[in-house]
């Protein structure tokens, strides 16, 4: 069987929150086999679990905020490891395409289904805590847990550990994994792509189940077999059981500081890291998106200046040391043009002033309703973020479209290292997160080409073209760019041996120079 006979696609127009569809191929299953696959599983499974009402297809191609849905041929809600393998069995059988559907939360494409369509896994059923071990602290769960909920449950429980990563509101602790995720604690934490991740279980594409290591800390035992399912995107396998880290609860200061220009905020956080502040999150939001939240917010008790802005979470084992941070932030922030250097006074206003941060990207739906959005993010060493918004804020203003920026201005080691201080800026990156509001066909090809020149600032800076929403559809072709021939050549060879018939999320992450992609 030759890569041709695999791997045929249709012709995409752009990223996908723009309508891309893709992959035809000849290898799957035929309609009178689709059926069939259906039928198999609507006697394997609960007639709740199985569904191809076309309201429930819908739903289940679409992100979350987005009007564009590519839906699946049908819906399979499994409840075990077990039930996986059944459906990844009758997948393989009939030779069906099958995505797995965390919390929807993804930005790339990642859970959109194809123009060959296929078996939709919604794991939201599997999202029980099965062990709790505070002595170790790390827990094991099921992929459709989310981070969230087990923050919550841990406080309930008067645990008093949580687990950091914390990206989009709803994500899933396995659409996580699979996307190598990160969050506004990553300047403290980390990524995914450290040691938050302890093992896995994983159905492959044969329907063999594997688990990837033992629960302890340090395992230099041959080849690091998790790490190859993180970031990939649910193209190698389907993850059913996780044991994930836990970090202390520390006591935290919340404060908000403004700044005359996206420039002057980015080049205050990179002094800041590099004084030693003890950061646990340091985020930008810029005088657009301080508009939208007062948009979001009219009928609230506070009005935010509409400027460029830092929201910022100061950590520390004793107050001692808190008050130390904060008086060299307040320092940094005023030689930089901060003003009105606000700190929370009570853990509520603590609270509300970081729900602000998290409500950002709501806020800008609110201020541009009926907008159509393409979201996207990049990333590049923290010291050229300066130049790496001077030369956006150029194309967006040059563009005429709306678009607000969030960005994680001190993203730190991808490793759970409790530090005492920030890492250099040698070891940071600024991951800035760009929300392009359209109307029409004519604007969104604008939006498109602004994603483009994103990445090229990126890329041209030392950066990657994905910081955290990972590569779906809307990234793939930047690859071979980034990262050079031979090591994408490396990910397709990968690719083909665990999954010859590229039945899992295909047409996802990986870009081969046969097919017309442009």
């Amino acid at each position: 069987m030759s890569d041709a006979d695999i791997f045929v696609y249709t012709q995409p127009r752009g990223p996908p929150l723009s309508g891309t569809k893709v992959l035809l191929n000849s290898n799957y299953g035929s309609p009178a086999e689709y059926a069939q696959a259906i039928d198999e599983l609507r006697i394997a499974f609960p007639a709740e679990d199985v569904s191809t009402d076309p309201v429930v297809l819908d739903v289940h191609g679409q992100l979350a905020g987005y009007s564009n849905s590519f839906p699946h041929s049908v819906v399979v809600v499994p409840r075990s490891t077990g039930d996986v393998v059944r459906i990844v069995n009758i997948s393989r059988k009939y030779r069906v395409p099958i995505v797995a559907y965390g919390g929807a939360t993804s930005l790339e494409g990642q859970i959109y289904g194809t123009d060959a369509k296929g078996i939709c896994v919604d794991m939201s059923a599997m999202s029980k805590i099965l062990e709790i071990h505070e002595a170790d602290a790390d827990l094991v769960c099921q992929p459709g847990a989310k981070w969230t909920d087990i923050n919550v449950m841990l406080k309930e429980k008067g645990i008093p550990l949580f687990f950091p990563l914390d990206p989009g509101i709803g994500a899933s602790i396995g659409g996580m994994i699979s996307t190598g995720c990160s969050g506004t604690n990553a300047v403290r934490y980390g990524t995914a792509k450290g040691e938050w991740f302890l093992n896995a279980t994983v159905v492959l594409p044969s329907g063999e189940v594997i688990k990837t290591r033992r629960r302890s800390r340090k395992c230099s035992a041959g080849f690091d077999t998790l790490h190859l399912f993180i970031g990939a995107e649910g193209t190698l396998g389907i993850v059913t059981e996780v044991t994930i880290r836990l970090a202390p609860l520390l006591p935290t200061r919340v404060a908000v500081v403004q700044f005359p220009s996206v420039e002057h905020a980015t080049r205050a956080s990179t002094e800041a890291l590099n004084y030693g502040v003890n950061l646990q999150c340091i985020e930008l939001l810029d005088a657009l998106f301080m508009k939208a939240l007062n948009t979001y917010n009219k009928n609230g008790s506070r009005t935010w200046p509409e400027k460029d802005s830092l929201f910022i979470k100061i950590q520390g084992a004793t107050p001692v040391f808190i008050e130390e941070s904060a008086r060299i932030l307040r320092a940094v922030a005023e030689k930089h043009g901060g003003t009105n250097f606000e700190f929370a006074a009570t853990d509520a206003q603590a609270e509300e002033l970081w729900l602000a941060r998290k409500n950002a990207l709501h806020a800008g739906f609110v201020m541009f309703p009926g907008a159509k959005a393409i979201g996207t993010d990049i990333c590049v060493p923290v010291s050229r973020l300066p130049d790496l918004v001077a030369a956006s804020k150029k194309d967006f203003d040059a563009a005429g479209l709306p678009v607000p920026i969030i960005g994680h201005v001190g993203d730190g080691l991808s490793l759970p290292t409790f530090r005492k201080q920030a890492a250099p800026t040698d070891f940071c990156t600024g991951n800035l997160h760009a929300i392009i509001y359209h109307y029409n066909d004519e604007e969104e090809k604008i939006a498109q080409g602004l994603v483009a020149k994103l990445v090229k600032h990126a890329l041209d800076l030392d950066g990657t073209c994905t910081g955290e929403h990972g590569v779906g559809l809307g990234k793939k072709k930047y690859l071979v760019e980034e990262l050079g021939e031979s090591t994408v050549e490396l990910m397709k060879y990968i690719k083909q041996c665990i999954d010859p018939l590229n039945l899992f999320n295909p047409g996802k992450v990986r870009r081969y120079d046969k097919t017309p992609f442009e």
